[in-house]
Order: C-alpha cells, then sequence, then structure tokens
C-alpha cells in the first residue's frame, strides 16, 4: 500500500508558540524539483494563507523572514502582506493543501514508524511551504531516517530560542555579509543573488537546477540542498 498525504505534525509552532500544521505530499509535479515529497507547513488556525500572510501571523511558520512582507490591517487593500517578495504563491498549492486540512481530508501520521515510512526510499523537501525550523526537530527526524536524502533551508538561524540543526539546514542568507558569516561558522548557505557575476568563486556554486545554470539537474537529482551534512560549497540562485 502506498504511503499517502499525511499530517505529520499538529501542535505548537517552535518559532512561537502558535498553533501549527504540517503536511507530507507525497507525490509532486513540481519541474524543479522533481518528484520529491513536499511538506507544507501552515497556520493552524482556521484562516487562509493569504490572511495569515496578510495579518502577519505567518510568523509562526516563517519566523523573521523578511519575504513575508510587512503585517497589514485586515481592511487594507490587497490579499497578502505589503511587500511581499516570497516565490511561493499562496493561493497555488499552499491553499490547495489548506482547504484539505480544513476537510479533514489527510489521516494523521503517528509515531516514527508510520512518519518514517511516508520519507522512505524517496527525496524530500523540508518547507515547500514555511520554515522547517517552526516544526520540532524529531518529526524531520522520522521522516528523513529512511529517506534517500533532502533539501532545507531556514531564516531562523539568529533567532533566539529556535534550534536550527546546520547538519539540516542551508542557511538562508539575503546579503553576503550574513553568508560570508555562516561560512566563518562551517555552515553553508542559500543565497539569492541578482547576477552570476555576484556568485562568491570557491565558497558557492550556481544552482545546477537554475535556467542560468542551464537546468542540467532537479532538486531530487542534485542532492546538494542538505545543509552541513555534506560536504560540498554553498548555492546561490539568480531572483526569479
Amino acid at each position: 500500500m502506498k504511503p499517502q498525504n499525511s499530517i505529520i505534525y499538529r501542535g505548537p509552532s517552535q518559532i512561537d508558540g502558535s498553533p501549527i500544521v504540517v503536511v507530507a505530499i507525497t507525490k509532486s509535479s513540481n519541474s524543479k524539483t522533481g518528484n520529491m515529497v513536499q511538506t507544507y507547513i501552515l497556520c493552524d488556525n482556521g484562516l487562509d494563507p493569504m490572511l495569515n500572510n496578510k495579518l502577519g501571523n505567518d510568523y509562526s511558520i516563517c519566523g523573521n523572514c523578511k519575504h513575508r512582507g510587512e503585517a497589514q490591517d485586515i481592511d487594507a487593500p490587497g490579499k497578502h502582506a505589503k511587500g511581499r517578495t516570497c516565490y511561493v504563491a499562496l493561493f497555488q498549492g499552499v491553499l490547495n493543501v489548506w482547504k484539505q486540512v480544513q476537510k479533514n481530508a489527510y489521516p494523521t501520521a503517528q509515531g516514527h514508524e508510520a512518519i518514517a515510512k511516508l520519507g522512505a526510499g524517496r527525496m524530500v523537501r523540508v518547507g515547500t511551504y514555511g520554515d522547517g525550523a517552526a516544526a520540532p526537530n524529531y518529526i524531520w527526524d522520522s521522516l528523513l531516517s529512511e529517506a534517500d536524502g533532502h533539501t532545507a533551508y531556514s531564516h531562523q538561524d539568529d533567532l533566539a530560542g529556535v534550534d536550527v540543526d546546520a547538519g539540516r539546514y542551508m542557511i538562508s542568507a539575503d546579503t553576503l555579509t550574513q553568508a560570508v558569516q555562516a561560512w566563518k561558522d562551517s555552515k553553508r548557505t542559500f543565497r539569492v543573488i541578482n547576477d552570476v557575476e555576484e556568485v562568491v568563486k570557491g565558497s558557492e556554486v550556481l544552482c545546477p537546477a537554475s535556467k542560468e545554470a542551464g537546468r542540467r539537474a532537479t532538486c531530487d537529482t542534485c542532492k546538494l540542498c542538505a545543509g552541513a551534512s555534506i560536504k560540498a560549497k554553498s548555492i546561490a540562485i539568480v531572483l526569479h
């Protein structure tokens, strides 16, 4: 029996204690990542993802990521936070997963073995939407325990009280200064740049799945974005 889409965590955010839910989707048609297990980390307060972003409630799942934008009053124009620059389109896959959660359409995978089975023999994307650091480490320990590999990124490396495992996560660096500091601490980074000329030779390589690198791999075949668990250069990608 094939593993089915399942809730793998429902409880307090490790960022601010607000209720969140984490869903593992076992099949994906994403052309950049390939057919990885996708994981959605959502606010679990009954409000849709766009409204949670607009009101700033997504702090519980995205923490201090600047790409969330600036929170607005509910009656402010627009459906999103002001100046949101996150590449994830909330009205597509994120909204669809949220709607299924509201319908109680997903079973709950309870315990290590059930969660491990969802990732067994697969590549897993930690945080298709949301920051993996919002969920307890033991959830990801289970999901990745029998996986072929994973990708994971976190903006919470400098957020007090949040445990970001540098062996698991690429540190999302918004500036070169942030990246250099992470490299000094033996951490690997994922950095968005404006031009390929900004890649720091010797420390970074261009994302192999990007247009600029010729899309010579997908995330599930590349496997470079696995934090310091592997010995490799950091990754940079041109803004898209």
